[in-house]
């Protein structure tokens, strides 16, 4: 009883303030509109599960939806907008006031990223392109594919570091080897990838099977501040990895990258940014629930902090692209792919974990169109002397091709 009237002035104070496409259907048979025409059916099967819409946010929704105690009937997206209207109601802006500092010891780090890649590759599998690269494409058309535009960015990473035949090409959280085939088949580059992932490890060593670049190409399980090697590499990039570092450990992070690089040598950071000028986490309760579900110890910092690291560092930033509309498109290909392939995905992973992806996939794509993210390129040089050898006056060769 005492739940039941908590929810029901919920109800009523939210419906003073919004109009979501949502249904409301208790056990006893009680509904309840938000709208004319609902697109969103949420089922609450017990009095219990009504806490979960007292003083609703993000995270409470996502954990009563991921442990089935509703039950919920629509697309992803129009799921997510709802969820996202709830939330908002009990706040008066979209706060970003959830911040932690996480640990990041080798061991954990390594459990962070093991529970998030290597769920399995054949889920994975599921909603990638076929060379399973995972993280922003590139859009240069609005009729791309994603096939097509995975491997447009691929390019736009080896392009903007001006990758030649015979460098050495070195890929901080190398992921299931796209990046590094691409380098060393097209570009001809020695490449290395590292990944502490042994479900990537594997799936890349495979790849590299496959393409025949054996003696040209390699991938070590290793993590980014054990790796010590007596010759340094022309080019590096890390996609998608520093988003796992630490905001305390950023200068750690830049420091190991500065280096591994050769003088003059160029590198290219490609990850997610916090849209808080503070380097908080989304609000409404998005930040918990990543880090509970998706990304433990995740954290996110504001580019100024980024740009302040790398400069710190010793790297020198020549040329900064946000590319935060390509992730929400990314995102929302992926999350389409993996609503097509249901039946398999529950059956790879079971139904918990595809609910999990389910909604972070399509909450990825809203967030990202709504700014709640952002991701950007950061091109540097480890520039001796403020010296730039060789480097082109305009951005013009970014979007040429391979030299």
């Amino acid at each position: 009883m005492f739940f039941e009237k908590r929810f029901l002035k919920t109800i009523d104070q939210i419906r003073t303030q919004i109009a979501v496409p949502l249904r409301i259907e208790l056990w006893n048979g009680r509904q309840f509109d938000f709208c004319s025409e609902p697109s969103v059916t949420v089922t609450i099967p017990n009095s219990s599960a009504l806490r979960y819409f007292i003083s609703p946010n993000l995270n409470k929704l996502g954990e009563a939806f991921v442990e089935g105690h509703i039950r919920v009937e629509g697309s992803p997206k129009n799921v997510f907008k709802v969820a996202e209207g709830l939330a908002r109601s009990m706040t008066a802006k979209l706060p970003s006031a959830f911040q932690w500092v996480a640990h990041h010891s080798r061991d954990r780090d390594r459990e962070a990223i093991q529970y998030h890649y290597d769920v399995s590759n054949d889920f994975y599998a599921l909603f990638l392109d076929r060379n399973m690269v995972y993280s922003c494409a590139y859009y240069r058309n609005e009729s791309d594919a994603l096939e097509t535009a995975q491997d447009q960015k691929l390019d736009h990473i080896l392009n903007k570091l001006r990758l030649k035949p015979g460098e050495k090409f070195l890929d901080i959280g190398c992921g299931w080897g796209a990046l590094i085939t691409r380098a060393a088949q097209k570009y001809g580059a020695i490449a290395t990838g590292i990944t502490l992932s042994q479900n990537q490890f594997d799936g890349a060593r495979e790849q590299i099977r496959r393409a025949g670049l054996e003696g040209q190409c390699r991938v070590l399980l290793c993590d980014y501040r054990d790796l010590n090697e007596p010759d340094t590499y022309d080019k590096i990039a890390s996609v998608g990895m520093f988003e796992h570092v630490g905001l305390k450990n950023l200068p750690v992070y830049f420091e190991a990258v500065h280096r591994l690089l050769k003088d003059d040598g160029l590198v290219l950071n490609h990850g997610i940014t916090s849209s808080d000028i503070e380097s908080r986490w989304i609000g409404m309760g998005a930040g918990e629930f990543i880090d509970r579900y998706v990304f433990p110890d995740g954290e996110l910092p504001h580019v100024s902090l980024a740009l302040k690291e790398m400069a710190s560092a010793g790297l020198e930033v020549l040329d900064v692209e946000s590319l935060r509309r390509h992730y929400a498109r990314t995102c929302e290909a992926w999350s389409n792919n993996l609503e097509s392939h249901r039946d398999e995905a529950m059956r790879i992973a079971g139904e918990r974990r595809y609910r999990i992806w389910q909604i972070y996939l399509a909450g990825c794509a809203y967030g990202f169109s709504n700014g709640w993210m952002n991701l950007y390129q950061v091109l540097c040089s480890k520039t001796e002397n403020n010296e730039l050898r060789q480097q082109p006056l305009t951005r013009d060769y970014m979007y040429v091709g391979p030299l």
